[in-house]
């Protein structure tokens, strides 16, 4: 095959949730397993192999509610997957999240010794994502997982995470959430204006070309690597009071708070971007698919429009003129919520856990993941602001400040805090149909 061959996507191969977006809207929970026996691991592999939904049939009428699986590298011990087979996994992986805190800004309050039961114990070894538009279409997919693992002794639920999408289709913070993931070349996804030519299949499934030209390592045997893809997945308890205060005393009126907000997030609540909205928001803007994302950050090379330390510009970067390639660190997505929502105007925190579920999916965790996080979010550098970081999102410690490039003298921001804790978090393995099979029959 040479370089400019792009061989056809197996979609009846690849799990679902890599290649396709959620419905809207949708309910559903993660369960998270531990194997204590090897066989009843191994049975549990082949039959989900007869349950998960593929990129194939994703989302089809006669489909209630949809199931996908990871496993951890604990995980494909504990099916006692041979030592060759688990070496042949990046060593990011193989060590798991909580291994790799430091580097990913777990720190202080988000430090892995933090974190809730079971994250980072080795006790989590098998992630089951189920997904359904209602609670009655959620109850028959938790039951078809029951069933998959019933009477099979050896298998522990060790976690529950509920999620949800909000009635108003934001985050916690009060934001539009799911624009701007990348197009996968022969996933059938149409690209939206302004989110460029399609990636290549190979940074988010495994066994394709990625945007190097290059085939990215696989696990071995290739039964096993192939159409499969990684997953960081972290719960983020996120303080929506804390965040509201801290605009509530830099601003001078609800108005102010709002472009603030804006210039922190580099987008209005709505989802409208501030290179198209630089005033106010535009609801208009925000609902349309076609427009929301269709703009580039070359008409505002100082960041006076849209500041190189908002977040929407940190974690993609665009053509601003930034060290590294855009290209090679982009992500999928697909984050949800969990807990209440803050009602609108509260500035007092209510002790009530409430956050994002963040799911990252490409085929190389350091490069995309692990890259996104510690040098775009994380560090300054790559866009000249030295050690700023990321005011909503970063590893901030109440030192840290946000700087809004202005005329005739840029405003800076000091005292910036944590705003997101991590709970918890996983590296998971999404193996293929095939793989799953193969996992079942593993000697």
């Amino acid at each position: 095959m040479t370089a400019t061959e792009a061989p056809p996507l197996q979609l009846d191969e690849i799990q679902g949730i890599v290649l396709r977006n959620r419905p809207s809207p949708y309910v559903g929970t993660y369960i998270l397993l531990r194997v204590d026996d090897p066989g009843a691991g191994r049975q549990l592999m082949g039959r989900l192999a007869e349950l998960v939904d593929s990129a194939a049939n994703w989302w089809q009428p006669d489909l209630p509610a949809l199931l996908n699986v990871g496993l951890t590298c604990r995980g494909l011990e504990a099916l006692q997957v041979p030592p060759a087979s688990l070496n042949s996994f990046p060593a990011e992986f193989r060590q798991g999240m909580a291994a790799r805190a430091e580097l990913i800004g777990d720190t202080g309050e988000s430090a892995p010794a933090r974190w809730e039961p079971p994250f980072g114990t080795g006790q989590v070894h098998v992630m089951l994502s189920l997904l359904a538009t209602d609670q009655e279409s959620l109850a028959v997919v938790i039951e078809r997982a029951r069933q998959a693992h019933a009477q099979l002794p050896g298998l522990q639920t060790v976690h529950r995470q509920d999620f949800y999408q909000l009635s108003t289709g934001r985050t916690s913070f009060g934001y539009k959430d799911g624009i701007g993931n990348p197009t996968i070349e022969g996933s059938g996804a149409e690209s939206p204006p302004g989110d460029g030519s399609p990636l290549k299949a190979g940074e988010y499934v495994l066994g394709y070309r990625d945007e190097t030209g290059n085939l990215p390592s696989m696990p071995q045997p290739a039964e096993l690597g192939r159409n499969g893809t990684f997953v960081a997945w972290r719960k983020l308890h996120t303080r929506v009071a804390a965040f509201r205060r801290y605009l509530h005393d830099n601003s001078n009126s609800p108005e102010e708070e709002s472009l603030l907000a804006a210039k922190i997030v580099g987008r209005w609540q709505s989802g409208a971007p501030l290179i198209l909205a630089p005033e106010h928001d535009d609801p208009a803007l925000g609902a349309d698919d076609q427009r929301n994302n269709d703009f580039l950050y070359a008409s505002d090379p100082q960041g006076a429009i849209c500041p190189h330390s908002a977040h929407a510009r940190r974690a993609n970067p665009r053509d601003s003129e930034i060290i590294g390639d855009v290209r090679l660190h982009r992500m999928i997505r697909r984050g949800t919520n969990y807990g209440p929502p803050l009602p609108a105007g509260v500035l007092d925190d209510d002790g009530a856990d409430r956050g994002i579920v963040f799911v990252f999916i490409g085929s190389q965790l350091e490069r995309q993941f692990e890259f996104v996080k510690s040098q775009w979010l994380d560090d300054g550098n790559f866009t000249g602001l030295g050690r700023e970081k990321d005011l909503l999102t970063g590893d901030n410690d109440g030192t840290g400040a946000f700087t809004i490039p202005q005329h005739p003298i840029q405003r800076r921001l000091h005292g910036v805090e944590r705003f997101v804790i991590t709970r918890g978090g996983e590296y998971f393995f999404l193996p293929s149909l095939s793989a799953l099979r193969w996992l079942a029959d593993v000697k």
